[in-house]
């Protein structure tokens, strides 16, 4: 098994965030479960420590990221293959003072 390979950074994320390279088939053991990764990440990269519905909230730093396009599996890599943003696009903000 690979220790300390992922950070759960608050207790009601259902993702975990690499912090060293990590290959498909380690075993993680985080949140008081083995998770079996369905795909090698990289640093930064977030995933699945529980099973994600399709238009379910991601919740990272306890807070939401985006919502899941797709069903996502405990152990899956959650990227922009399967979540969307949910936030305003930057380009499409209007400043509230005119500028």
């Amino acid at each position: 098994m690979t220790e300390n390979k992922f950070v759960q950074l608050h207790p009601h994320d259902n993702v975990i965030v690499c912090c060293r390279s990590a290959q498909k088939g380690d075993q993680i053991n985080i949140t008081n479960q083995v998770i079996t990764l369905d795909s090698s990440v990289t640093i930064g990269h977030k995933i699945a420590c529980q099973d994600i519905a399709a238009g379910e909230q991601i919740l990272k730093y306890g807070a939401s990221i985006g919502s899941a396009t797709e069903a996502i599996k405990t152990g899956q890599h959650v990227h922009l293959h399967n979540m969307k943003s949910d936030y305003i696009a930057s380009h499409t903000r209007h400043s509230v003072t005119g500028e």
